[in-house]
């Protein structure tokens, strides 16, 4: 069974829409998308690559989709760390508006989605099922406490609005940090593990 992880870039404030460009996601009125640029450095390369370097497959959202598949098949170097995963190994896209998926190796998935991601993981070997971006997807696969692993990559940034990746009203859940690290440019990788759910009680008041 592959463990199913999530990467994603997010701000202090928890947004993670458009990290990528201005264009690449403006619904409700988001103006501030491509946030991500001035602070992209080699630790975040670094890191990204020993993310993909353990990918077995891929399970993406309609738009994360969308956007992988307009740029990486044109990236055709084998040395490239990404784009020889992307490109080569299964891709699962949950959509229910996409009749075909055309990139190689695509699969479309319509219904059904935390059942099918589950086998999923059940049947595939030897690395990560991996989810990148894909925030209504990654929402709807914490509900049924499917994804085993957190990557956030947390952007020393506030913008005050836009989609969140933890929504209100979702599980209260507890995490184990696993591993840590801070970029050049102040972009902290943080890995999470969930531990259950979360635990309440009262702080000693020192009396």
């Amino acid at each position: 069974m592959a463990q199913l992880t999530l990467t994603t870039f997010v701000t202090l404030d928890g947004v993670m829409q458009a990290p990528g460009g201005p264009e690449e996601d403006t619904s409700d009125g988001f103006e501030y998308g491509g946030w991500v640029a001035p602070f992209l450095d080699e630790g975040m390369g670094r890191f990204m690559t020993e993310v993909f370097d353990r990918a077995a497959a891929f399970v993406l959202g309609r738009h994360t989709y969308d956007i992988f598949a307009a740029y990486w098949p044109g990236v055709t170097d084998p040395g490239d760390p990404i784009a020889s995963r992307l490109n080569a190994l299964p891709k699962y896209v949950v959509s229910t508006t996409l009749e075909k998926a055309d990139w190689e190796n695509s699969t479309v998935i319509s219904s059904g989605v935390a059942e099918e991601v589950a086998r999923i993981k059940d049947r595939t070997q030897g690395g990560e099922l991996q989810i990148h971006g894909s925030g209504l997807l990654a929402r709807s696969l914490m509900a049924h406490d499917l994804i085993d692993e957190y990557n956030l990559l947390v952007f020393p940034v506030v913008l005050g609005r836009g989609r969140r990746l933890f929504p209100d009203g979702g599980l209260p859940t507890a995490f184990g940090l696993t591993g840590s690290r801070t970029t050049p440019n102040g972009i902290t990788i943080q890995t999470y593990r969930p531990a259950g759910r979360a635990g309440f009680g009262s702080v000693p008041d020192g009396t």
